[in-house]
């Protein structure tokens, strides 16, 4: 019956629909613009920093690197062959400590991404998981926002257009009902319970005392039940201003979106007490279009497509200004053809 019902509220709200719903109705802007271009790829230069400008192919570890010092997140990579004794000592080495999140070193879609409160549970996740992985501290600032920016190459001052607000998936106890029955009468936990039932399996039938909150999860990936409220409202000047500051410090990244915990608003804005646990390319979306009560189906495909301009906007840049050249479309369909293997295996194991 939960499947079912599932099934019709996503099928009925957009933004829980699948992602090619978003991409195949823009293929043919995407041939005009290649037309345009003179070239099928010539998007792939608009961050010459990251492999492909962050088109999914990319090394998280190595695109972590590029964050300034005071902002990175302590973070160490585990090949799929490194011994567990290994892992150990390279995290003690790093000060990580328990609780630790792990996420696959490429990946996309929250597919992976755990919090890990013990060592047996990381042993368990590394045995199940054959991949190259990233071992990164835990953040506990309160909150988390996915901050999108851009800046023409040679020009001193960007633009952020879109700020995503993330809304952790939380349910409050009544002192009768059990965390089972609490996430299936909850209007959004429902729709993820096979995953909040796996995260929280020995705890499904305790009875959470009246008024107690309880964070089901703390990924902030739509997939993970995670819900976007759209925050730009709170563009500003200052964190415009800030933002540029903090691009210039990344070399030759010039479009993307910050995944960002943070303690308040106003200390982001100030450039305080803050960590970036992500960056993204060109790949990544302006997130704050998928909260429905602000947008239509049509307004996030529009949204898309203006940020699509900007990709096309900045490498063209890059090739007038810095030579960059073009990729070669061979390899590139190589690495395309590797990162669809790929995915079919990260999507497995994720299940």
């Amino acid at each position: 019956m939960i499947k079912i019902k599932s099934f019709f509220t996503k099928l009925f709200q957009w933004e829980h629909w699948p992602t090619f719903m978003f991409y195949v109705p823009l293929a043919p802007f995407y041939i005009y613009k290649s037309i345009r271009a003179k070239h099928l790829v010539s998007y792939l230069i608009a961050n010459p920093a990251i492999k492909h400008s962050g088109n999914g192919t990319e090394s998280k570890f190595e695109t972590i690197q590029l964050i300034p010092q005071q902002y990175k997140p302590k973070t160490v990579f585990v090949s799929e062959n490194n011994s567990f004794n290994n892992v150990l000592l390279s995290i003690e080495k790093a000060t990580i400590k328990f609780p630790l999140i792990t996420k696959p070193d490429i990946g996309f879609r929250g597919y992976l991404v755990k919090k890990i409160d013990t060592q047996n549970e990381l042993e368990t996740y590394l045995k199940k998981n054959k991949i190259d992985i990233i071992i990164q501290e835990f953040i506990d600032y309160e909150n988390e926002c996915g901050l999108f920016y851009h800046r023409i190459p040679g020009e001193t001052k960007g633009k952020i257009t879109s700020i995503t607000l993330k809304k952790f998936l939380t349910i409050t106890g009544n002192g009768i009902s059990s965390l089972s029955e609490l996430i299936l009468a909850d209007k959004r936990a429902y729709l993820y319970y096979s995953l909040l039932q796996n995260i929280h399996k020995e705890r499904m039938h305790n009875i959470p005392e009246k008024g107690k909150r309880i964070k089901l999860t703390v990924i902030g990936n739509h997939s993970k039940g995670t819900q976007f409220i759209n925050g730009n409202h709170l563009i500003s000047k200052n964190l415009e201003q800030m933002m540029d500051i903090l691009s210039k410090q990344i070399n030759n990244w010039y479009y993307g979106r910050l995944d960002i915990k943070y303690h308040t608003f106003e200390e982001l804005t100030a450039g305080k007490n803050f960590k970036i646990l992500e960056i993204n390319g060109i790949i990544s979306e302006p997130t704050h279009i998928y909260d429905p009560t602000n947008a239509t189906y049509f307004d996030a495909l529009k949204s898309i497509r203006k940020h699509w301009e900007i990709i096309y906007a900045i490498a063209k840049k890059n090739h007038e200004i810095y030579n960059i050249s073009y990729p070669k479309f061979i390899p590139y369909f190589k690495d395309m053809m590797w990162l669809r293997k790929y995915s079919k295996k990260i999507k497995k194991l994720n299940k």
